[in-house]
């Protein structure tokens, strides 16, 4: 009896894709921290937004809370790498914890921007999703009322400032850079005297990522995005490829892959968020090499060099 001969599928893979610099110095920050003080090390919120890479940590011996008052008295806690309130390392530190904060660089270069605003007096309008961590912590940053949130280009239209000639925007680190465009640009013409970030909120990563998926939608008769629902630099691919005309799906493992997705696709393309690690990139190739006969073509759209330094404390333990 012949064994049915598999299909064809062209596999386009977009690069860079996965792990970010400020989700690699996360991951290290807890891993270092366990391997220093010994399990377990708390970690408020989840370190990244990826169940994978939480269940990995969790395993090594990290305990994922919600808020500080989870965490014992005399045992080490991390902050995520979405940043947090002022209140929280202060709360921290009065209650004598030793805290670590894995908060990614560039988020906290926007912290440090909105302190500066704030204190030339300005009122911020900040671009982002509604109760993302990334907002919630930049929001902790300046007292409040100081801070208004603008999620759409209606929000922005429809904005009514107390002053309109003391305003500044920031944005949120993982938004698609099409609509931050546009967001942006009525702010700019509703308000001409509006003071920009000093450089890019959106963080290479993204911007690199959804250029890559870009760069290889129109090749591709469909696209998959390795990410968590709740990640949303991860969200924002899906979108991009749509934008595109590419039709596009996230998936958070191999094992969620809906084979109908793929009918009559013959060619490919596969990313990943920027907290998902390349073995999930390789899990899925191997889940669809069951059922095709698979080639692998990557494009590269950038090469990324960028490494950030870990915290004090922790550079003599790695």
């Amino acid at each position: 009896m012949l064994t049915p001969q598999k299909p064809p599928l062209a596999l386009i893979i977009a690069a860079p894709r996965g792990f970010c610099a400020g989700v690699d110095r996360a991951i290290q920050i807890v891993e270092l921290a366990i391997e220093k003080f010994g399990a377990p090390v708390y970690v408020r919120h989840e370190i990244v937004h990826n169940r994978f890479v939480v269940d990995m940590l969790r395993d090594k011996g990290a305990v994922f809370v919600e808020e500080l008052d989870e965490v014992p008295d005399g045992l080490p806690v991390v902050f995520s790498a979405h940043g947090v309130p002022k209140a929280v390392p202060d709360k921290a530190t009065e209650r004598g914890l030793a805290f670590f904060d894995a908060t990614c660089p560039l988020v906290s270069k926007v912290h440090r921007e909105a302190e500066r605003q704030v204190e030339a007096g300005r009122h911020i309008l900040f671009i982002g999703h509604v109760g993302h961590p990334e907002v919630i912590g930049t929001f902790g940053q300046v007292p409040d009322g100081a801070m208004s949130l603008v999620e759409t280009v209606a929000d922005a239209e429809g904005f009514v400032p107390v002053d309109p000639d003391n305003l500044a925007f920031l944005t949120q680190t993982t938004l698609s850079m099409d609509d931050t465009a546009e967001v942006v640009s009525v702010l700019k013409r509703r308000f001409p005297g509006i003071q920009g970030p000093r450089g890019e909120d959106i963080c290479y990563a993204t911007s690199n990522r959804q250029s890559a998926v870009k760069a290889i939608a129109h090749a591709c008769d469909a696209l998959l995005v390795i990410g968590a629902p709740n990640s949303s630099n991860s969200v924002r691919l899906v979108e991009v490829a749509e934008r595109e005309g590419t039709r596009a799906r996230l998936i958070q493992r191999a094992a969620e892959l809906d084979w109908a997705f793929l009918d009559g696709v013959t060619t490919l393309g596969i990313t990943a968020g920027a907290s998902a690690p390349e073995v999930l990139v390789r899990e899925l190739v191997d889940r669809l090499a069951e059922r095709f006969v698979i080639t692998e073509q990557e494009v590269e759209t950038k090469r990324e060099t960028i490494s950030f330094k870990l915290p004090r404390g922790l550079e003599i333990a790695a």
